[in-house]
């Protein structure tokens, strides 16, 4: 068995073998999340830090609503700000710098009821109409390992599909 004061220098000699990061970049990774996302319908992206010093940034979330807005109908909606967390932490566990190509984010109900009679798998009361849901999809990775990573995460939900992932801020579940 340790004692406390072995315990505490085998801590003190695996901290200070361990590489540093300037105090900078150490301050920006603790205070600064951002998103980098391209609309596959409309081609717009948008590279943005939405979250710093303990709150999110509320010009940010605006342009985020706007990328993520209905491409048929153009109407935006607020979205979910847990939701760009939740892609926020996929980014940070697929350790990519790569956008996430997003193929539909807010739906209105005329859309969603457009879609659900011409497409299967489209929820009736889907969580895009308020939303929590995004489908997306990273270039170059494989959709399977996309989905397991969202899966590990357990924030919502997450669907397969052969083109995309859907990820939801609704209760864990998966499909």
């Amino acid at each position: 068995m340790l004692s406390r004061r072995r315990f505490l220098l085998a801590g003190a000699a695996i901290t200070s073998s361990l590489p540093s990061l300037p105090a900078s970049a150490a301050l920006t990774a603790r205070r600064e999340r951002d998103i980098f996302l391209i609309n596959a319908h409309t081609g717009e992206s948008l590279k943005t830090v939405y979250w710093a010093d303990g709150r999110y940034e509320s010009g940010a979330l605006q342009r985020l609503n706007y990328l993520m807005r209905d491409h048929y109908s153009d109407e935006v909606h607020r979205m979910d700000p847990r939701l760009i967390d939740l892609l926020w932490h996929l980014r940070k566990a697929m350790g990519t710098h790569r956008p996430f190509e997003l193929f539909s984010g807010y739906r209105s109900p005329a859309t969603n009821a457009m879609l659900a009679q011409s497409t299967e798998g489209v929820a009736a009361h889907s969580l895009h109409m308020q939303g929590q849901a995004a489908d997306i999809r990273v270039q170059d990775t494989r959709l399977h390992g996309l989905a397991r990573l969202a899966r590990g995460l357990r924030l919502g939900g997450v669907g397969s599909y052969a083109t995309f992932v859907h990820v939801d801020t609704g209760p864990v579940r998966y499909w």
